[in-house]
Order: C-alpha cells, then sequence, then structure tokens
C-alpha cells in the first residue's frame, strides 16, 4: 500500500494539486465511492477524500464537494439503520409520555441528542474562527498523515485493553455523551469520525457491533448537518449544470457504497477484531509522510 500511494503521489506535480478542483462525471463517481467506502469504517473519509484525488493528479476537491455528497451516506445509514431509528424514536416518544425516564430508548435517543452538541458546537467555532478552512493547515497532508498515525495507536491500545463486556442494550446517556465528545475530534481532518467514536466505544468497554451500531446513529445528525450547510453555501454560490451533474453522480454513488459498507462492517464485527484498521491507518499516515520527506508532492 505504502509504495502505490508513493508512486501515485509521484505523478503528481506540486502544481497541478492546488484546489478545489474542477469535478467531471468520472471523477465525481471515483470520489463517491471513496466517500462511500470509508464514511462509516474507522480510516477517516476526509483523510481519503483528499489525498485520493490528489494522488490521481485531480487536485483537492475542497471541503464543500466533500461535505455534500456525504448525503449519500447519510441516506445509506438512515435506510440500513430505519428500523432502529423508528423503534429507538417512538419508543423514546413513549417514555416521555409516560415519564419513564429509564426506557433503553429514551437513554438511547437522549444519548444522540446530547452527543451531537459537541461537535455542532465545536463544528460553529471552527467555521467562526477559520473561515477558510479549505486551507487550513489542519488539512496539509502532513496533519492528516499525523492524525491517522495517532488515531491507529489509539484504536490499538482500545483494542487491546477495551473489556468488551457491553452490548448495545447497556448504553447509558454519559455513554452518548463520550462518544458526542469523541466525535468532535473528528473536526481534525484524518482523525475519522467512525474511527474516533468506534476508539472510544471500546475504551468504554462496549462490544465492537454495540460501538460500531451506536457510531453510525450518532453520526446521523452531525453528517446531515454538514451536508446540507455545504449545500446551502454550494447553491449560493451558484453552480453550473456541469457541478450539478457531479454532485448528483457523486452523492449516488456515495450512497450505494456507503450502504454496502456499513453492511460489511456490522458483518465483520460480529466475528472480528479492528487492528485491520490499526494497520491500514499506520501505513496510510506512514505513505504520506514519506513521500512529504521524499518530496514526491507538497504539504498542501
Amino acid at each position: 500500500m505504502i509504495a502505490l500511494l508513493e508512486a501515485l503521489l509521484a505523478q503528481t506535480p506540486a502544481a497541478d494539486v492546488a484546489g478545489p478542483a474542477q469535478i467531471n462525471l468520472v471523477q465525481a463517481i471515483v470520489l463517491g465511492i471513496v466517500q462511500g467506502l470509508t464514511e462509516f469504517l474507522p480510516i477517516s473519509s476526509s483523510a481519503h477524500l483528499k489525498v485520493v484525488p490528489i494522488a490521481l493528479g485531480w487536485g483537492d476537491p475542497g471541503v464543500a464537494y466533500t461535505a455534500v455528497i456525504q448525503l449519500g451516506s447519510i441516506v445509506a445509514v438512515l435506510w440500513y439503520f430505519w428500523k432502529d431509528l423508528t423503534n429507538i424514536t417512538f419508543g423514546a416518544v413513549d417514555a416521555l409520555v409516560r415519564r419513564d425516564y429509564k426506557s433503553q430508548e429514551f437513554r438511547i435517543a437522549l444519548g444522540i441528542v446530547l452527543g451531537t452538541i459537541p461537535i455542532v458546537f465545536f463544528g460553529l467555532l471552527i467555521k467562526a474562527l477559520v473561515p477558510d478552512f479549505d486551507k487550513s493547515p489542519l488539512r496539509s497532508l502532513a496533519s492528516i498523515a499525523i492524525a491517522s498515525i495517532v488515531m491507529s495507536l489509539l484504536l490499538a491500545i482500545a483494542e487491546k485493553t477495551g473489556r468488551r463486556s457491553r452490548p448495545f442494550e447497556k448504553l447509558t446517556v454519559p455513554d452518548g455523551i463520550l462518544m458526542g465528545l469523541a466525535e468532535a475530534i473528528a473536526l481534525i481532518p484524518g482523525c475519522s469520525r467512525s474511527g474516533s467514536t468506534l476508539t472510544a466505544g471500546l475504551f468504554m468497554g462496549l462490544e465492537r457491533p454495540a460501538a460500531a451500531r451506536f457510531s453510525f446513529l450518532l453520526g446521523i445528525p452531525a453528517i446531515t448537518l454538514a451536508g446540507l450547510v455545504e449545500l446551502k453555501g454550494a447553491l449560493g454560490e451558484g453552480i453550473g449544470g456541469a457541478g450539478v451533474a457531479a454532485f448528483i453522480v457523486g452523492t449516488i454513488s456515495a450512497f450505494v457504497f456507503s450502504y454496502l459498507s456499513i453492511a460489511w462492517l456490522m458483518k465483520f464485527l460480529q466475528t472480528q477484531n479492528t487492528w485491520v484498521f490499526v494497520w491500514y491507518r499506520l501505513a496510510f499516515g506512514v505513505a504520506i509522510l514519506t513521500a512529504l520527506a521524499g518530496g514526491a508532492v507538497n504539504n498542501i
């Protein structure tokens, strides 16, 4: 993997990687595939959506485009977990009516609501303090590589030390808050929203499938808000016909591959551990740093 990424990066002149770049339909399909395969796996979609197009010589697609095609991912997770969502929603409403605040559905719903607050708060704070986030040092390749390596090590520790004794039914409101704080870390590109929450869940003693399942449910509000805000911004700036087509094609592609990745990961974690993601993230980060050190690409 390291050799392949270095070879791809070596073909990309520094002058060709300034973004955001114009996106054609083929590129939109590929970016949708990358978004779909990486949004819910603990390997960081934001990192891959920056590194992959740069490696292919397309340039950085920018925050707005990558946030909008996340809408395909949100439709996929809504579809996959629709039964869970309806049960939690109606169960929480019923618990409120009956004042049964110890109800499992109420606890999970409240955990999702409170857990969403940190990423919304810090997201708005970053947007206010760093309006030109596309060019922020946090989105540089070096930052992404370091974040990937650090998060791989944290996931390794969580996998090694986590008790994995609590099922989904034993989730508590504090679990939601703590995983929400972990989710906010993913505002740093390369950290991975699903990766940070899955890692937190393992540290808190949740079973792997339970941690992943709640991670997906917790991510619904955050991914939806990000996509809608950036969609409004993109439409407000006025995008041409080709731009609209690229958004639509990328979103559909992201939906298809997001659904497939969710289904695969949920089945995978029933019987397997997370070491494959630890090693992948470590190799991914080292590959980027190696390419940067060799001068194959600028630290953009």
